[in-house]
């Protein structure tokens, strides 16, 4: 069953309602109640499942993705969902070894308990961390009927194009091996966008093999205005233009064209610069910040759901971030609950990207952009926003097409193919 590269919406299959209670184990190092994307969307998922009538064990990283030092219990019942949390080292992400150490004993942990499972109809593989799929793959056929992979990103490409691994050293061609065969076994795999599904084409995947569903939006999430100044308020944003990046700070999310902006425009006291999640860039921002005595930034950590829209609804203009190598690799997922609160955006980014084919689907969005480096272009672009009142209809109305219903009830009805 295909999707469309913009997704629209659809009953869930009736044969859902009746199937038989099937079983369904989803893999992703992070799940509830860790507030990271993959997390977020790996437990809508499951909750859908489990409202469809499936039984639902996911096995899970035991600490916060963002913050090893918050460990969860090892087992947990939530809301009928089985959980099962494998324990891992906490070297950090400072270093590329550390980061390896951390992914291998989660990866050796998670094969030991999953050689425990009973077998299961359909195992769904997310991508954290990097080989998870392929560890997913050696489950079929002896502890599952069936493979579905749902590629948040692409690994070994992100560690290739970033610079952290050579593509023709003996480990970049054997975990691209294990990619490909990852998605060689698997029946049916789910690409974010339809520059996802181009590489994974390139690798020679069958076309027919691939559906592309994006990650949708929290439902919850809306334009709050009494939220918004209480946001503002709490966090001294009070009567400025308030330029906020939201989300994960990585290299393949780079940010020193924004610090440098805020730099240029510490004197203008209309502006401050919000930086508001974590990641393993997030520190280097912060010095960086203070190194360029950049008065004008305010760092802040993730939000919780519940907090998600009033911080979203205090920023007069969204920044989303996409390096120039990484299209299709990884996804900007932010846009999304940007759209929902119906913000300007200020793109940064190479020409061509799923941000560029969604404001070009768009009517009279406050769309901007401007590449990597140019930051005259950045500054001009954020003090013309600060001079055009926003407009936020165009954008939440367009963002009901990436909605929960929507895009969830495409998922399902995946699932209900692959089985």
């Amino acid at each position: 069953m295909q999707s469309t590269e913009l997704a629209s919406g659809r009953q869930i299959d009736a044969r859902i309602a009746c199937a038989p209670r099937r079983r369904i184990v989803i893999l992703n190092q992070a799940f509830y109640p860790d507030v990271v994307s993959t997390a977020q969307h790996a437990t809508d998922l499951a909750l859908a499942l489990v409202d469809a009538g499936y039984a639902v064990t996911v096995v899970t990283g035991a600490r916060a993705y963002d913050n090893p030092g918050r460990q969860f219990p090892p087992r947990e019942h939530y809301r009928e969902i089985e959980i099962i949390r494998v324990a891992a080292t906490a070297f950090g992400k400072t270093a590329p070894w550390r980061r390896a150490a951390d992914f291998a004993t989660y990866l050796a942990n998670c094969a030991l308990r999953m050689a425990l499972l009973r077998r299961c109809d359909l195992v769904i593989a997310m991508t954290s961390p990097p080989l998870i799929s392929w560890l997913a793959s050696l489950m079929v056929p002896l502890k599952a009927r069936n493979l579905l992979f749902w590629a948040m990103d692409l690994n070994p490409d992100e560690a290739i194009a970033a610079g952290w691994l050579r593509p023709r050293s003996f480990a970049g061609r054997a975990l691209s091996a294990l990619l490909l065969q990852s998605m060689r076994r698997a029946r049916r795999i789910i690409a974010l966008d339809r520059f996802m599904k181009e590489r994974m084409i390139a690798k020679g995947v069958p076309a027919e093999k691939i559906a592309v569903v994006p990650p949708w939006a929290h439902d919850t999430v809306r334009f709050d205005a009494a939220a918004r100044e209480q946001f503002r308020a709490r966090h001294g944003l009070s009567g400025k233009f308030v330029v906020m990046y939201s989300g994960n700070h990585s290299p393949c999310h780079p940010l020193d064209t924004v610090v440098e902006a805020a730099r240029r425009l510490a004197d203008d006291p209309r502006f401050v610069f919000c930086f508001v999640g974590g990641g393993s860039e997030y520190r280097r921002l912060q010095l960086l910040a203070r190194q360029r005595q950049t008065d004008n930034v305010v760092f802040l950590p993730y939000q919780p759901l519940e907090e998600l829209g009033a911080s979203l609804s205090a920023a007069d203009l969204h920044v989303v971030v996409m390096g120039d190598p990484f299209v299709g690799i990884i996804h900007p997922c932010k846009i999304y609950n940007v759209l929902r609160v119906g913000a300007p955006v200020l793109y940064i980014g190479p020409a061509s990207s799923h941000i560029t084919d969604i404001f070009d689907a768009m009517q009279g969005a406050q769309f901007r952009a401007a590449r990597h480096g140019d930051v005259p272009e950045v500054v001009t672009l954020i003090r013309a926003a600060a001079g055009d009142p926003a407009q936020r209809t165009v954008q939440i109305k367009f963002a009901d097409r990436f909605s929960h219903q929507v895009l969830v009830t495409n998922m399902l009805n995946i699932v209900q193919a692959t089985l």
